[in-house]
């Protein structure tokens, strides 16, 4: 039929299914708190057929004993890094918008401590996109966690 497209081969041609030309919307360090909401709109974008987030939270307990609160941490050049690692995922996915936010300061439990998001023009890309964004931050960003226990013991992670 003349006129026509396959909805099971999308037409990998068109502008939409590309990156876009500066898909990196959002990337900070902040010692305040963060909004899923900022992030969720920093990413949104016509093209885009899929969008990943994730949240990470600061969490009651670590390796079997109960958390107090904890603080972060991050070096001078953990924003360098964060646009890095987001420069290493717009190059190997076909992102539409990236935008990430790390928490530093003292948090306490259920606080946001990271929200991340990705929009592609296909969900499983933003799921991966956003899977290696996350992944790759907390491996490699010097953002350190300094947790406190409920017993009076305390750790460094990531330092």
């Amino acid at each position: 039929m003349s006129g026509t497209h396959s909805r099971t081969a999308p037409g990998r041609g068109h502008p939409g299914e590309r990156a876009a030309e500066d898909p990196i919307r959002l990337l900070a360090i902040r010692d305040t708190p963060l909004s899923v909401d900022e992030v969720f709109a920093a990413v949104g974008d016509a093209a885009a057929g899929g969008t990943a987030l994730f949240v990470g939270t600061v969490r009651s307990h670590d390796g079997g004993a109960d958390v107090d609160g904890l603080g972060y941490s991050a070096h001078p050049t953990a924003e360098e890094e964060m646009r890095r690692i987001a420069e290493k995922v717009v190059a190997d996915y076909p992102v539409r918008a990236l935008a990430a936010v790390h928490r530093v300061g003292d948090l306490a439990i259920g606080d946001l401590a990271v929200v991340v998001a990705v929009s592609c023009p296909h969900r499983g890309e933003a799921f991966d996109a956003c899977r290696k964004l996350i992944d790759d931050l907390k491996h490699e960003v010097p953002i350190w966690k300094h947790q406190t226990f409920s017993d009076g013991t305390e750790e460094w992670v990531g330092a």
